[in-house]
């Protein structure tokens, strides 16, 4: 099934690894194949790692982005997973600690990586974090 990305002026995107970057005008892309696509705004720096949530994020974005060396990086997720749901007694975001983990091991790495969008949501909520 096609991916049909719309791009803001001068928005940046990761396609299989390469970024890249729209023009001064909006415009569509069609992929026509599998592609591991991440939009500017979903792509994580090391030094933006800096609460719990955001340590299980990254390796996951990793995994997504790099899915040949998937396996560098579960290690390091279930350590953080472990380590996240060890302090966490709200049961909706336990389930989605669950369904994060369950789509990484069916291989689902941005499904995964949006339901870690959830635990990074819930978290700033917490945390009083604005958005």
């Amino acid at each position: 099934m096609p991916l049909k990305l719309s791009l803001k002026p001068g928005e940046k995107f990761v396609l299989n690894g390469a970024v890249v970057q729209n023009g001064d005008r909006r415009c569509s892309l069609v992929l026509q194949n599998k592609a591991s696509v991440l939009r500017e705004k979903d792509i994580m720096q090391e030094s933006e790692v800096t609460s719990p949530a955001r340590h299980v994020y990254f390796p996951v974005m990793m995994m997504y982005l790099d899915e040949a060396g998937a396996d560098r990086y579960y290690d390091e997720f279930l350590r953080r997973m472990s380590e996240f749901m060890g302090v966490i007694s709200n049961p909706l975001i336990l389930a989605e600690c669950v369904t994060v983990s369950k789509s990484l091991m069916a291989h689902e790495y941005y499904k995964a990586l949006m339901s870690c969008r959830r635990l990074i949501e819930y978290e700033d909520e917490r945390l009083g974090h604005v958005a």
